[in-house]
Formats: structure tokens, sequence, C-alpha cells
């Protein structure tokens, strides 16, 4: 997602009909969703708040929820996987409770696809210094040109080419995978992604070094060549993820929801675009946040420019409608995206974040 802080976090959920009634492949169904997160929203504090949730959702015509699982370096579900990283269960705020089960019981109970969501992706910590991840797995940690931490925004990296983090991040989807009756799962603007910044840690040195053997490793963490090298490896990881997902249940849906393109690549490594025409995205689900009509018909024209027709069915918008600081797009504007979505050929889309429905009590396509 956008790096805003712990608190205007964004959240999203997205639900989509199922394929057997709708008599089409799961990948082509449009979606109409909202993420859903555990910061500045309390729809996953208690069953009965999750309950609610899922009842507003499908009042206001959404089929799809995207559901935080991984945030601040720990999963809100109880994770034998991460238990053996680091010796905790999972996220203090919901031990003696597994959020994930309830609302994946509660969404298909009301016909709604509920999707795990890899929020905080290679980002293991947010403005802490302390983090059990950074005492243990220090060789993890991404640095920048001068060597210090990888952190931007105020969230702390991991080196998203290191075989360390790709090891634990692919067993703790496959874990959700095997264990949850999701829908699918999704990382975002922070799986497969690293801040452009990082890369001069010694691994990676020593691997550019290994594969550009005629080629003097560059001073700048923006060149050109080392963004594409950099992003092709995070490419590779994102192919592999895929592949992994499909072999453990063809039947799941990997999406991912990146920043728009190519800032996607130049700020964050993400070539979205490659992962599209080379078929590892079920859906791509690009941020298009603007807080404006004007802006929002500028970048989803661009964005359509970038879409094959041929793939038009797996893309479906970001919107931005509302945020944990209290900001709250109206119901023109909101009615207005939709509409433009549909003028360009989006058949659906996913809002950020779920509190939208909290404060403007409306069905959203009617």
């Amino acid at each position: 997602m956008k790096n805003f802080s712990q608190f205007t976090a964004i959240v999203i959920s997205v639900f989509y009909f199922s394929s057997t009634a709708m008599g089409q492949k799961p990948d082509t169904i449009p979606i109409k969703g909202t993420w859903v997160t555990n910061v500045a929203s309390q729809v996953l504090h208690s069953r009965a708040a999750t309950k609610k949730a899922v009842e507003q959702a499908k009042q206001a015509g959404l089929n799809t929820l995207f559901v935080v699982v991984w945030n601040g370096g720990y999963t809100l579900y109880p994770s034998q996987v991460q238990r053996q990283h680091i010796g905790v269960l999972q996220h203090p705020d919901f031990l003696g409770r597994d959020p994930l089960k309830e609302i994946i019981e509660e969404g298909h109970r009301a016909g709604l696809k509920v999707h795990a969501w890899f929020e905080f992706g290679f980002s293991y910590a947010y403005k802490d210094t302390s983090s059990l991840w950074l005492k243990k797995y220090p060789e993890w940690c991404g640095r920048n040109s001068r060597g210090e931490l990888l952190q931007k925004n105020g969230f702390y990296w991991w080196n998203a080419l290191h075989p360390g983090p790709q090891s634990f991040l692919q067993s703790l989807v496959l874990e959700v995978v095997k264990n949850y009756a999701v829908d699918g799962i999704q990382g975002d603007d922070r799986l497969p992604a690293m801040p452009a910044e990082g890369g001069f840690d010694s691994y990676t040195r020593s691997l550019f070094v290994k594969e550009n053997p005629t080629k003097k490793f560059p001073d700048q963490p923006k060149d050109s060549l080392f963004i594409q090298w950099k992003a092709n490896h995070l490419s590779a990881f994102g192919k592999r993820l895929y592949a992994a997902v499909k072999s453990a249940r063809k039947d799941c849906i990997v999406s991912w929801a990146p920043s728009i393109f190519p800032w996607s690549k130049e700020e964050y490594l993400q070539d979205w675009p490659a992962w599209l025409k080379g078929g590892y995205a079920d859906w791509i689900i690009p941020q298009l946040y603007r807080y404006n009509l004007p802006a929002y018909e500028k970048i989803l024209k661009q964005l359509r420019t970038q879409i094959p027709d041929t793939l038009m069915d797996k893309v479906f918008p970001g919107l931005l409608t509302s945020l944990g600081d209290g900001y709250q797009a109206d119901v023109d504007l909101m009615k207005s995206m939709i509409r433009l979505n549909r003028e360009n050929g989006f058949k659906g889309e996913v809002f950020f974040y779920f509190e939208t429905l909290n404060r403007v009590a409306f069905n959203l396509y009617q």
C-alpha cells in the first residue's frame, strides 16, 4: 500500500462471486472489493465486529475481502512458521483468537470471497529499530548506499533479494494457503518489492558481481541497469511464489496490488507489467490513489495504455476512498470513479479501505 503511517494505514478487502455460480473462470470474474486491516479499524478485533463488517460489505454491493494477515512483523493468525523463526506465535493483539479463520467463516457464510493480504511483505518493522527480526536475522536486513539499515517513510526493509526473507515469506504464504480456506492471497506495494535505494548489502554486492563480471558495481542506487537488475530478481521471486501457490492449490487466486507504473519500478522495483504479461498474476490491482476526479481520470487513462486488450479482465483499479486520519471521499466522487472505470473498460475495483462503509452507508453499485 501507499506508505502511510501505522495510524493511517490502508485497509483492503476484496469480494468476488462464485465461479461455479457465475459459470466463469475465477480469474475473469469482476471483483468489487475492499481492504480490511487491523489498523484504524475494529473489524478484526472481535468476532461480532467481523460479522457486522461482512454484512456491511454485502449490503454495499461488494463481493471480495482482502484481509490483512501480516503487519508490523507479526502474523494476525497463529503461525507456526513465525514461531519457528522468532519464537512468537502471532500478533499480541490477537492472542487466543484466529481472526483469519473467523472472517473466512463469516465471509463464506455470506457468499463473499476472502483473500489473505500480506500487507507488510518484505518490510519487517515500522519505526522500530528494536525488532526481533533485526536482532535475530541481521544478515537479512537491506542496506542503502551509506551502509545504513534500509528504511523508507518509517518502514524498515529486508533485502528482498536475499534467500532468507524470500524463503520465510513463501513459507508464510503457503502456511495460509494449505491451512485456511482462503480464496486467494495478495501481495501489495511491499510484496514483491524493495525500496530502490537498497541493494548495497554484502549479499547483493556479491550476487551482482557474480552475474555481471564485466561491469562495475553501481555507485548510485537508481542507476538504470541496477534498477532493472534488482527488479528482475524480484519478478523472478514473484514468479516462484506464484508457482508454489498454484502447486499447493491450483484454484487459489494470486493477486498483486502494486503502485502505479513506472513509479512502482523506479521507487520499489515493481515491474508489474512484466508479471501480468509473464502469466504470474491472476489479478493486478494498481493503487490509483487520487483525491479528485481529474487526477484520477488522468492516471486511469495512463493505466489503460499499459494493459493489452487481452489482459484487461485481470486488472482492477484500486481506489482511495478513506484513510485512518479521517479522510473520506464523498459519494459523488466514488460513483464517478466507478463510472470512469467502466467507460475505460475496467469491470471492477477495490476500495481503500473498509472504514468507508462505516462513514458512508449506501450501495456503491445502485
